[in-house]
């Protein structure tokens, strides 16, 4: 699965369910188990023809998921996406604390007072939100330079390796081959040259205005 595949899970950050476990109304009566059925025979190795000269294959998804610069650019959104989720936790406890104080209470404020609160509870769920939309969209800006980072020095890779092996025919194996002789598979050898040319990534979140935002 692709870098960009994996990480892109920003969206969720407001989206929170509370789920109450609710025990059973009866016990139920214990039947004596049936006998487990018979395992499957293990099903014998798969035998490959011989290689096909030419015909070349490799995968993008594995070369990004092996890769050292893959592995780092996943780990390092996981840590924006975890500094995102520490700053906007807060204000969102804090605006459900008031909003729940304020439903409390509501009844008895007089219908003045009823209103002016209302009003600043949801400026503030409207500014709320905005600013998890604002942090959404610079996760995926990040995330999508960060890929194309990996995928710029990837092309060129790939390209040497090509020519390397004669290959006159390149197949990706994300996208239908099922199987092919491991020696046809270039995938290895430009994992590894990517990792000499990349050996990581570093990189902070993307900043967008929000004005910026709010034009689109």
């Amino acid at each position: 699965m692709t870098l960009q595949k994996t990480l892109m899970a920003a969206s969720a950050i407001f989206a929170v369910a509370v789920i109450a476990a609710t025990p059973a109304a009866a016990q139920k009566k214990t039947a004596t188990p049936a006998a487990a059925p018979a395992a499957p025979p293990a099903p014998l190795p798969l035998q490959l023809g011989p290689p096909i000269a030419g015909i070349c294959v490799w995968s993008h998804d594995r070369v990004v998921g092996q890769s050292a610069a893959g592995q780092a650019a996943q780990q390092r959104m996981q840590q924006l996406q975890a500094q995102v989720s520490a700053e906007l936790g807060p204000e969102k406890t804090a605006f459900e604390t008031d909003y729940n104080a304020f439903r409390a209470q509501a009844a008895s404020l007089p219908a003045d007072q009823q209103t002016s609160k209302q009003q600043a509870l949801a400026k503030r769920y409207q500014d709320l939100g905005q600013k998890a939309q604002l942090r959404e969209k610079e996760l995926e800006a990040t995330l999508q330079k960060a890929v194309q980072k990996i995928n710029g020095e990837i092309e060129p890779i790939v390209r040497g390796v090509i020519q390397a092996r004669g290959c006159s025919l390149l197949l990706n194996a994300d996208q239908g081959v099922n199987a092919a002789n491991p020696q046809m598979d270039l995938t290895d050898s430009i994992v590894q040259q990517l990792n000499a040319k990349l050996p990581t990534l570093t990189f902070d979140r993307e900043i967008i205005d929000p004005a910026t935002l709010a034009q689109r």
